[in-house]
Parts: structure tokens; sequence; C-alpha cells
């Protein structure tokens, strides 16, 4: 299979490492015919598509390689040991993206990195050097003896946890709209009209947002976070909440070890010394502010989640007193975590969505092309 650059549309620095991700999955769509109100989308030419407005036969092997059956000239290519076995879904590992071995937020670079926010660069390295500070005083207190060394490796095992899923959501491509995006099938057979964004110069899905910070529209973008010097969108959101969680459990795991050390223990190995006693206080405060901060910010992505609505919608409509005329269907998991097993919902690497264009409110050229539907007309 071959690799993406971007895990599931998403830079996939982490997890994969450079060139990783996993493959798209698109839900299988009805037929139909060519919209005309898509200014950019326009049926292919007799000469690229054979005269049936359909791919030509190489563009048709690759569509059959992931699972499509497409039929020219009465000749059937189908593979369908690649197909769902409900015949649903079809897997598309094909890169649509950049494989240049460079950092940014721009579409010609091969590996998401947000460059332009300084602060936002800092940030998220003192989260990283706070992380590991934490797990180094617990290893300290094992090796001096205060504290036994299973629930050391379980809290570093925590921290670990947290760091992938910091760099994660860091490294991976929130959601960003491509310049030549268009509509998802279903909006663009209904004739709906479609929002542009005036700084990218191309077509906004629903629920997206311009980021001043990485200069591109996110799909269902939450916010900025300068911790994670990065968008949150409909892309890295499962890796930030898995930050939020890992980092909210490692905190209160080390309050609750501290607490029982100093009420509960009265033995000579429970009394720090030295070095030790300040290395614990001010992990201390790290722990409750950590605790305070995480707390806020899981109560807020929960109840974006209940509500279907990011924090830029709703701070939005609240400034217009729109906020209740508003009744949107609240996220789905599998929107979220994808369809994989439910160990994956807990480790930091890409979710494989149920239906990558919905999901993200928009396709592609490229996948439309392989998808060889009559219904689809690309740029």
């Amino acid at each position: 299979m071959p690799p993406l650059p971007r895990g599931n549309n998403a830079g996939d620095a982490i997890g994969a490492g450079f060139g990783g991700g996993p493959p798209r999955v698109k839900r299988l769509s009805s037929g139909g015919s060519y919209p005309d109100a898509i200014p950019q989308a326009r049926s292919l030419s007799s000469e690229r598509t054979n005269g049936r407005g359909r791919p030509p036969l190489n563009a048709i092997k690759s569509i059959s390689r992931i699972g499509r059956s497409v039929s020219v000239d009465e000749t059937v290519y189908e593979e369908p040991h690649d197909r769902d076995d409900a015949g649903e879904y079809y897997f598309d590992d094909n890169n649509d993206y950049s494989w240049d071995c460079t950092f940014g937020t721009e579409e010609g670079n091969g590996i998401w990195l947000n460059l332009n926010d300084p602060p936002g660069s800092i940030m998220s390295v003192i989260v990283w050097i706070l992380i590991v500070y934490s797990g180094m005083t617990i290893a300290f207190l094992a090796e001096a003896g205060h504290l036994a060394h299973v629930l050391a490796y379980f809290y570093c095992t925590v921290c670990a946890l947290a760091l992938a899923s910091h760099a994660k959501t860091m490294f991976s491509d929130p959601g960003s709209v491509p310049s030549c995006a268009v509509p998802v099938d279903a909006a663009a057979r209904q004739f709906e009209a479609h929002t542009m964004c005036r700084s990218c110069k191309s077509y906004k899905p629903p629920n997206s947002h311009h980021c001043r910070i990485c200069n591109r529209c996110v799909s269902r973008m939450d916010h900025h976070c300068p911790w994670m010097n990065n968008c949150i969108g409909a892309a890295n959101l499962k890796s930030f909440i898995l930050f939020l969680g890992y980092t909210w459990m490692g905190s209160a795991f080390a309050l609750i070890v501290f607490g029982c050390n100093y009420f509960l223990c009265h033995e000579e190995r429970c009394e720090f010394s030295g070095v030790l006693v300040q290395l614990v206080r001010f992990m201390t405060v790290i722990c409750v502010c950590s605790i305070l901060f995480t707390s806020s910010m899981m109560a807020n992505v929960t109840y974006g989640v209940m509500t279907g609505s990011g924090t830029i919608d709703r701070l939005k409509r609240r400034i217009s007193n729109t906020a209740g005329d508003v009744d949107d269907p609240p996220l789905k998991y599998e929107d979220i975590f994808g369809i994989g097993s439910y160990v994956t919902w807990f480790l930091p690497v890409d979710p494989i969505f149920p239906d990558h264009d919905r999901v993200l409110g928009f396709s592609m050229p490229q996948r439309l092309l392989r998808e060889g539907n009559e219904n689809t007309s690309v740029c």
C-alpha cells in the first residue's frame, strides 16, 4: 500500500513517519448527472475520458485497485478483496499530496508544521519540557526507593502517550482545504450555493474557518491552540482529545501518589530529602495547573461534540445572538475516532473515517476521477 505523506489527508510525521498515513475511505454513492452549479467543476473532455465521461484505461486500473468496479466497453475491472464485506465502502490509498521533505502549512509542504507563530512554537516546546520533567521526577523517586517501580513504569507510559499525542496533534494537518477542493457529491447534486473563502480564493466547506495563523481554511475548525502550535480541526481532534486525557490522567495520578505519601505514609522511605523535595514541590504545582487547564478544555470539547458546534461557531453565534436558532446534530464518535478497532481509539494514530469526504466536507478532483462515478465532475 503506497503511503500518504499526510495521514488521513493530514500531515503525519508521527506514528508512521514521514510519508505515512492510513487509506481514505469513501462511501459509494448513487448515480446522477453532472452538476452545472460548481464553477470549477466541468465534465472531462472526450479526449481524456474516451468520449464517455469516464477516466481512461490507466485511471480505471487505479480505480479497480481500490476496489471500485467500472465498466468501459463492456470490460469490467474489479478486485472485490479490497472492498468491505458489505460493499458499501472503498479504500483509497492513493497520494494526492506533496512528497517534498519541507516543513510548513502550504500545499507544497510535505510535512505539516506551523512556522508562522513563534510564541506558539515556544509554548509547544514548554509542554514537552514539563512532561519530560514530570516523568524524570517520578523516575528519580523510584530510583531512590520512595516509589514502587511499577507505579513509575505506569506514569512514564502515560507521559509517553501524552507526548506522542501532542506531537501527533502538532504535526498533523488539521483538515486544511486544498485550492482544488470541490463540494461533496450530495451537495453538488442539490445545486446548493457554496461559500468561497476570501483569503484562499477557493471553496470553503460548511463549518470550516480560515485560520490567519496557519493561513489555511480548516474543516470543522474548533480553535487554534498555541500549546499545540496548530489548529484543532476534523483531522486531528482525536489526538487532541487523547493529549488532554493522558495529561489529566498523569497529573491526577501524580497528585494521588504525592497525597498518599504525605498524609498516609509515615515510614522513613516516604520522607523526601535534598533536591527531591524541590522537584516534587514544583511538580505538584505543574500537576495542579495541568488538571485545571485540561479539565476546562475537556469540558469545552465534550460540549462541542455533544452539540456538534465548535468553539468558533459558538462564539460567533453568541455575538450575533443566534445561539438558540441553530440545532446542529452531535458529532458521531466514528467521525472523531474512526471505524477501526476500539484499541486504536486510545492510541495517537490516524483515524480511518467511515466517509472521508463527508467528515471533512469536501472532495478532490483526483478522488472523483478514481471513483469513476458518472454523477461526479472534476475541475
